[in-house]
């Protein structure tokens, strides 16, 4: 008998943004100047006061275990922060703390699921959803937004894909990788569908704190009780206090689930990492001022990269709203020849862009939607403009 090994585990895909971002590091340490636009998280340092924490925290020997769920003063720190920013009262034992977004979003699919169990996923969308849903034994059921809807789904579409199957809808707001963010008005049809058919949804708020314009980021947890009833929110400190690497996550759930998050991740984990919490402690109750001041810069960002991109030949984009990505749309650009051959695929056109130009983008047929790149802005201005000219001139040669 020969061995074998997982069949879950091999029909997992690899996690083509991070392929992306490593391809343009191991150039740029061969010396080649690459531009890389596939980064998902801010190009800012961690605030000075949050590392302070951290070390204070070292020095004083906080480096033992802590509850699975996470220490008493972080969950009573997350479950106000709730209650002032998102306006949803959740009290301690309805918070877990995670080792970040995806380890929160593993637990609530180990909580929530059984096998052949549905969970509606908006498209386009991070393409981890799928696959943490499929390792946790459900069966991810993909629905399109249209360009004329901002590329977000209605409440409609999700009445008409649910099926006696359907467990829970995936909502992330704002996108990644859109940057669009659903109005308070959008949100109350969703939820009057998701109540009316008794199924949870996972709300993936990750990037709350970067919203721009005349936008504002509602939760649909607030939205009244039967809602907050059945649905998991979702957060953490990596993108908002430029905490990608500290990794921790959290969730506001019923006491229900909660409980068996913790249990779960009890067995799986033990707690996160006791310094990396009161980092987040000192993020979430210390001055917000470098919050605002990251925000404002990806603003700037955003509306150059926009106004830049929408005045190139061959592709087209949506104003982002939220998070720090243009989603970019290259049909036009697919159907043209480079050096005598059809670009065909947005997977070929990234290929092109990293090889002859030192541009690295990300390719989205992994994000539901084929002739789609997403460029991230949280990287300099500089860098944003000397990436956006070789993509322009990569294009006027088409």
């Amino acid at each position: 008998m020969s061995l074998s090994l997982s069949e879950k585990a091999k029909r997992v895909k690899p996690s083509s943004t991070l392929a992306i971002t490593a391809k343009a590091k191991k150039l740029k340490a061969k010396g080649v100047d690459v531009v890389g636009f596939g980064a998902g998280e801010p190009d800012f340092d961690t605030p000075q006061n949050i590392k302070d924490a951290a070390i204070r925290a070292i020095n004083e020997g906080f480096t033992k275990y802590t509850p699975a769920a996470g220490t008493d003063e972080l969950r009573d720190a997350v479950a106000k922060k709730f209650k002032e920013f998102n306006g949803i009262d959740y009290e301690r034992g309805q918070i877990v703390i995670s080792n970040g977004g995806k380890h929160s979003l593993t637990n609530v699919f180990e909580a929530l699921l059984n096998p052949g169990d549905e969970v509606l996923i908006p498209a386009p969308y991070w393409l981890t959803y799928p696959e943490i849903v499929k390792l946790c034994d459900g069966v991810p059921v993909e629905l399109y937004g249209k360009k004329e809807n901002d590329l977000k789904v209605t409440a409609k579409q999700i009445e008409e894909a649910i099926t006696p199957k359907t467990k829970a809808l995936i909502l992330n707001t704002p996108s990644n990788p859109t940057g669009m963010v659903y109005s308070e008005k959008e949100l109350r049809a969703i939820a009057e569908v998701v109540v009316s058919n008794d199924i949870y949804v996972v709300a993936d708020e990750m990037y709350e704190h970067l919203i721009y314009g005349e936008q504002e980021h509602i939760s649909i947890a607030s939205l009244g009780e039967e809602i907050y009833k059945r649905t998991i929110t979702c957060s953490g400190v990596s993108k908002s206090y430029a905490m990608t690497g500290w990794r921790i996550g959290y969730t506001g759930s019923s006491l229900e689930i909660a409980k068996l998050m913790s249990s779960v991740q009890s067995h799986q984990t033990s707690n996160p990492c006791s310094i990396a919490q009161k980092a987040s402690l000192e993020a979430i109750t210390g001055p917000q001022d470098a919050v605002e001041e990251m925000r404002l810069e990806f603003d700037k960002r955003r509306k150059h990269m926009y106004e830049r991109i929408v005045q190139m030949p061959l592709v087209d984009t949506l104003e982002p709203e939220g998070a720090f990505y243009v989603f970019v749309d290259c049909t036009d650009a697919l159907e043209r020849s480079y050096k005598g051959t059809r670009i065909g695929t947005a997977n070929r056109l990234a290929e092109i862009l990293i090889e002859d130009y030192n541009v690295a983008v990300v390719p989205c047929a992994d994000f539901g939607f084929d002739n789609y790149i997403r460029l991230s802005y949280a990287i300099s201005m500089k860098a944003i403009d000397k990436g956006l000219d070789r993509l322009e001139e990569f294009l006027n040669t088409l």
